[in-house]
């Protein structure tokens, strides 16, 4: 994070905020968060902690039961056009190619960082895709449908991306080349990231800062810093300070399942 990135006001702040479902349900519970512009950010903690409902409450499509939430200073109130989300499945149309796929957001609305053909091939060529801009969903493996759908999440232009456990639902190879597009992804257009994860592993790798929730209802239990140097590469996984990191989460993430605060 550079001292440009610092001066900057924050991309994503929220200050006890709260949400307790119908059902009675508290699913996030006085949960705070300040998130930098540009920075990246993995959010983890045991199943049903409420990394999914925060999220959706960052892209407006959830709505608060207390605390403030706000997105480059404005209150969080309905979806906006500079927040885009991701979710665990791609969600593509099956008589649409990949290419008209990641031109649907032109036909439904305004984006920001260019619309057309030229620039949905662009995108598809920086997630790996180029020579299959014409193949439908049904000719593509999971990866790369997936891979579509992070190619049209670019073409919104949104410099919020929220991603919840988008490659959770592929093997391990594929998972590993994915987290270094999305890597190049960040590298190039610098947007602030949201990820939800349950691999400390890539939680480690792609991160700035490791965000550890509790046990339901989610609390902030545990804050570790990445300082990994950038840009990253799958070469850093047997490096030291990468296996003492890892390890470090690991023993953040146990601390919050025990009940314990801990901050790094």
């Amino acid at each position: 994070m550079d001292d440009r990135q610092l001066a900057r006001p924050w991309s994503v702040t929220a200050d006890g905020v709260s949400k307790v479902f119908d059902s009675g349900t508290v699913a996030v519970e006085d949960f705070d968060l300040r998130v930098r512009p540009g920075e990246f950010i993995a959010l983890v903690g045991p199943s049903g902690c409420g990394k999914s409902t925060f999220l959706r409450m960052v892209a407006g499509l959830l709505p608060r039961d207390a605390g403030e939430l706000r997105v480059h200073g404005d209150e969080v109130t309905s979806p906006r056009q500079d927040v885009g989300m991701m979710f665990q499945k791609p969600a593509l149309l099956p008589w649409r190619t990949a290419l008209e796929n990641v031109l649907l957001p032109t036909e439904v609305g305004p984006n920001r960082r260019g619309t057309g053909e030229a620039q949905a091939r662009e995108w598809l060529e920086l997630v790996g895709l180029r020579g299959f801009e014409h193949s439908y969903p049904r000719q593509l493996s999971g990866g790369m449908q997936q891979r579509v759908a992070l190619a049209r999440l670019l073409l919104i232009g949104a410099d919020v991306l929220l991603l919840d456990e988008p490659f959770g639902a592929v093997d391990e190879l594929t998972r590993e080349r994915l987290n270094l597009e999305l890597l190049a992804v960040h590298e190039r257009l610098e947007p602030t990231v949201l990820l939800v994860t349950h691999n400390l592993a890539e939680a480690v790798l792609l991160a700035d800062r490791v965000i550890v929730m509790s046990p339901r209802p989610g609390r902030l239990a545990g804050v570790l810093d990445i300082p990994l140097e950038r840009p990253r590469s799958l070469a850093m996984l047997g490096s030291i300070d990468y296996v003492q990191l890892l390890g470090r989460a690991r023993a953040t993430l146990d601390a919050a399942a025990a009940g314990q605060e801990v901050t790094a």
